[in-house]
């Protein structure tokens, strides 16, 4: 049976591998484009985060607004935005600092306060929510605003990568997961239905964003980004995935600040879908082919089933690699073995508690 499950994920990692090859998603230009007002929550100074923003400032797209909100006076983000300001000064860049609570969820809280400091969107506009650590190609804004335009679609998202703030080893876990097994199994899961909203990147029209019930309807929800693609679904509109993959930072530096970022993500997905998230663990099949190595008693079929499966693993993780042509995402072949224990090891942690740690926030699934 372990062996089994170790075949079962050696064609996972295939079939994504195979996905992200075949991905496009590039939709055709607009007759006119938008005006649009880009949302980005800040909280603290973290990791790469100028450079971050300075690809949002660096956007080439004709009507843009970026507001960015902090809800400390003392929060050393302010001094990025600042830095932003005299680097870019054509580009319309707002701050609003602002404490005002809304329900549990502080993100949004502070999407509200910033939308509530500016003047309101037309209908017709594109609002736009993309996190602190999204690093964008020029062209991104463009590639995103195209996907919404395209008939039938009320929300536009994009898939991401990981970006490691340093080169070490644990910066390497954390991107191989977000790279070579969120990425994939999320172009897996749209290809058999699912239209799932990628917190990364959020864009809709302000109208549509009325008629959910606005921000405020995400207030209470850990999980916003769901909720969000939850309610422009029920109102008969689709979710489109852009053709662009922007990189997110990966900042932990030490094993446990990774642990808990990555239990976060698995405790939220798992009080989501509960016997989706237990079966992915069937893609790891580097774990399984440990697993079977053990039980075998350490059969020499089992060594070879373990050095197939690290292969197979490896094969598509470059693969991957290449079909994107991100820098800064290759995997660490050695530390395949370390990442799907873990990622098991997270798997069965989300369903022994509820408790999640997000920006010294604690909140449950």
């Amino acid at each position: 049976m372990l062996a089994g499950l170790a075949v079962a994920g050696m064609g996972q990692c295939l079939a994504g591998w195979h996905a992200v090859r075949r991905f496009s998603g590039v939709a055709p230009a607009p007759a006119v484009w938008p005006a649009v007002l880009l949302l980005k929550p800040l909280h603290g100074d973290e990791p790469l985060l100028e450079a971050a923003l300075a690809s949002m400032c660096a956007q080439e797209y004709p009507r843009l607004r970026i507001v960015c909100g902090v809800q400390r006076a003392d929060d050393p983000a302010i001094a990025v935005v600042e830095r932003l300001r005299a680097r870019f000064p054509a580009v319309d860049l707002r701050l609003v600092v602002d404490a005002t609570p809304h329900g549990a969820n502080r993100k949004v809280a502070n999407l509200i306060n910033m939308m509530a400091a500016v003047p309101a969107p037309e209908a017709d506009e594109v609002v736009v929510v993309s996190d602190s650590d999204i690093h964008a190609a020029p062209d991104w804004l463009r590639q995103v605003v195209a996907a919404l335009a395209q008939p039938g679609v009320g929300l536009a998202t994009t898939l991401y990568v990981g970006l490691a703030a340093r080169d070490g080893w644990v910066e390497r876990l954390g991107c191989s997961w977000i790279t070579h097994t969120f990425l994939p199994g999320a172009l897996l899961a749209r290809g058999m239905g699912r239209q799932d909203c990628l917190g990364a990147t959020m864009a809709l029209r302000a109208g549509t964003l009325a008629e959910i019930g606005g921000l405020a309807a995400l207030s209470s929800h850990l999980a916003d980004d769901n909720e969000l693609g939850r309610l422009v679904r029920a109102k008969g509109l689709g979710v489109a995935l852009a053709g662009c993959v922007p990189a997110t930072t990966v900042a932990e530096a030490d094993l446990a600040a990774l642990w808990r970022h990555e239990l976060r993500w698995g405790r939220t997905i798992r009080a989501l879908v509960p016997g989706a998230f237990a079966a992915s663990v069937i893609q790891y099949p580097v774990f399984w082919a440990l697993a079977a190595f053990a039980a075998s008693g350490g059969a020499e079929w089992a060594v070879w089933g373990v050095g197939l499966a690290w292969a197979v693993r490896a094969l598509a993780a470059r693969g991957i690699d290449r079909a994107l042509g991100h820098a800064g995402t290759k995997v660490a072949v050695g530390l395949l073995p370390v990442r799907d224990v873990m990622s098991v090891a997270v798997v069965a942690a989300a369903f022994l508690g509820r408790r999640v740690e997000w920006r010294g926030q604690v909140m449950r699934a």
